[in-house]
């Protein structure tokens, strides 16, 4: 007994188990509250409603996209000489990026409205454009917080968030059902989590510190804005090909599935890779690749029983919790959970080649995995909807399977970070 006991104590020490835990009780608290809010407004919205909403936040999670310039993350491989400078332009360059993102989303919004016309989803993009004047004051502290691995603080920070959206969306729903009842919390959520990254991490520019050149930022921010671009066309873009192959209320379908089905497993994915990259980037560079496996292990045995559950139980809870409108939903419930191992394999794969100084990689392997998916995806689509899930999973598990297999069987050599190599 004192032998296990020490070995539990040792594990719950680590911080990347910590980081892991922390993330997944508050993904598992959101996602509580998150599917009692769906129930209420699954039963209020149709799904056409739902499929106007998809649209809109699909258009916006792309546009989003382009704020994920790698600004953050060479943060937090700065080492503690380098970092106060590199901070001063960090700041600077968030808010040009976000500024000029927030301008991208206002073209594509006035497309939308009038080439398109939809100006409901156009309306609603305008709107969200201001989520992108909130955000700068609170990015390079959450940042400072990944980089001193204190991952339970940004695990609290993104679920309260998160929560707040869900009973933003409650309230609205009940007074307003519409697709505006869907978007609209997304906006107002937003200062929330600005106020929280700020008191995380205390930090302002220093005057007498000289700002670090742009040029420093130059080998993570095309590489990994190029990854991030790809893999929200993947994550995003099939609803826009869902809609066009379909139509509108098949789309809400398909919404609600990903939602209820690979949407409570991805936020956990991503979570990963958040606290997973921190962890690798602090490791002693000779224990690199053993870090690597036991990350991967540790999260894999994490997500699995959830995204079995997901797939198996998806007949039962959701006529049960969802009501009998969304039935036709069930399979694409649970084909579409599956996808979430792949998804994890390559969102971990990723991590680890942007700590080796290869993120060019990340984007070619990015690349590959969101071509296959919607190929994918468009070609099962004769086969119906179930046929386009079917294939948009495979796609994911062609591209990002192999890799992880090959990442995990590399023999334990010494790896270099990006750290040594800029030294």
């Amino acid at each position: 007994m004192p032998a296990i006991r020490s070995s539990l104590n040792a594990l719950t020490a680590s911080p990347l188990v910590r980081g892991l835990v922390a993330f997944g009780s508050a993904e598992a608290a959101t996602r509580v509250i998150r599917l009692g809010v769906l129930l209420v407004v699954a039963r209020r919205v149709t799904p056409e409603m739902f499929g106007t909403a998809a649209l809109a936040l699909s258009l916006f999670e792309l546009v989003r996209v382009l704020a994920n310039a790698g600004i953050g993350q060479r943060l937090i491989l700065a080492s503690d000489a380098e970092l106060p400078a590199l901070c001063r332009t960090a700041y600077r360059l968030f808010w040009i990026v976000c500024l000029g993102v927030a301008g991208v989303q206002l073209s594509v919004a006035a497309i939308a409205a009038w080439l398109f016309d939809l100006p409901q989803a156009g309306a609603m993009l305008a709107v969200l454009a201001i989520v992108y004047c909130v955000m700068p004051p609170g990015l390079v502290q959450i940042f400072l917080t990944m980089r001193a691995m204190r991952m339970e603080s940004v695990a609290r920070i993104a679920a309260t968030q998160n929560i707040a959206d869900s009973l933003l969306t409650l309230s609205l729903v009940l007074v307003w059902p519409s697709a505006w009842a869907i978007v609209l919390p997304k906006l107002l959520a937003a200062p929330l989590w600005t106020i929280l990254a700020r008191r995380s991490t205390p930090w302002k520019a220093d005057p007498k510190v000289a700002p670090a050149p742009w040029r420093a930022f130059a080998l993570f921010g095309p590489a990994i804005l190029a990854s991030e671009m790809l893999a929200a066309a993947r994550l995003n873009a099939d609803k826009l090909v869902v809609g066009a192959l379909f139509g509108t209320e098949v789309l809400g379908l398909y919404y609600f599935a990903f939602n209820a089905g690979l949407g409570i497993t991805q936020s956990f994915v991503a979570a990963c890779n958040l606290v997973v990259f921190p962890h690798l980037a602090n490791a002693d560079h000779r224990s690199g690749q053993r870090e690597f496996r036991k990350a991967f292990v540790t999260g894999l045995a994490m997500l699995a029983p959830v995204v079995a559950a997901q797939a198996l139980l998806s007949p039962f809870y959701v006529p049960l919790v969802f009501g009998e409108t969304w039935v036709p939903a069930v399979p694409y419930v649970a084909l579409l959970s599956l996808a979430a191992l792949p998804l994890y394999a390559g969102s971990l794969v990723g991590a680890v080649l942007r700590v080796d100084g290869r993120p060019q990689r990340e984007t070619l392997l990015t690349a590959c995995a969101s071509a296959a998916a919607l190929t994918g995806l468009a070609a099962g689509s004769p086969f119906g909807l179930t046929g386009a899930c079917i294939g948009y999973a495979a796609g994911l598990a062609l591209a990002f399977i192999p890799a992880a297999a090959l990442r995990l069987a590399a023999p334990t050599r010494n790896t270099l970070s990006i750290q040594g190599a800029m030294s």
